[in-house]
């Protein structure tokens, strides 16, 4: 058996360097958890329900060199107009955080946290489902980094409009 990673516990060893940026996992939990079915399991016709996935990460502060980082999915399972389930898992991650500048901690909780955690909350959905008596539900992976990218993308070409825009005429 091996010793446990001997940085786990986000202090810097001996002969390493203490300003190196860190970004580690301490641990792994479902912060909340919650699973609505109208009717139950009961669906009149064939099941091939339309999926609507929303994705959504947040950062706090628990000390000054860790966070906890909640990635919450919430699933909405509609055949037509009604819902089958509804479904929302907040999982989450206390991650050692040290000498990361702006841009890199910003992708480390946008990007690289979301990515470590969606497997758990993705396990934790389809056991709910299951439970729940519908058909087992197995999420595609998430390309977290390219999402990141593309939210800078977007962020960019937003704020290049408004300074393109004509300045606004006072009446």
């Amino acid at each position: 058996m091996s010793d446990p990673d001997p940085r786990a516990d986000g202090v810097a060893q001996p002969g390493e360097d203490p300003n190196a940026p860190e970004f580690s996992l301490q641990s792994v939990y479902l912060k909340d958890c919650s699973f609505e079915a109208p009717r139950g399991p009961r669906i009149q016709g064939e099941w091939n329900p339309q999926i609507g996935l929303d994705l959504n990460t947040a950062s706090e502060a628990v000390s000054p060199e860790m966070r906890e980082i909640v990635l919450t999915v919430s699933i909405t399972a509609k055949i037509g107009d009604n819902t089958a389930f509804l479904v929302e898992v907040q999982q989450a991650g206390l991650f050692g955080v040290r000498n990361l500048n702006e841009d890199e901690y910003r992708r480390a909780v946008a990007a690289v946290a979301p990515a470590v955690l969606f497997p758990y909350a993705r396990a934790n959905i389809a056991n709910l489902v299951t439970q729940g008596g519908f058909p087992q539900l197995l999420l595609p992976p998430v390309n977290f980094d390219a999402l990141y990218m593309r939210s800078l993308a977007d962020a960019a070409a937003t704020s290049q409009q408004a300074d393109q825009a004509p300045p606004a005429l006072n009446s």
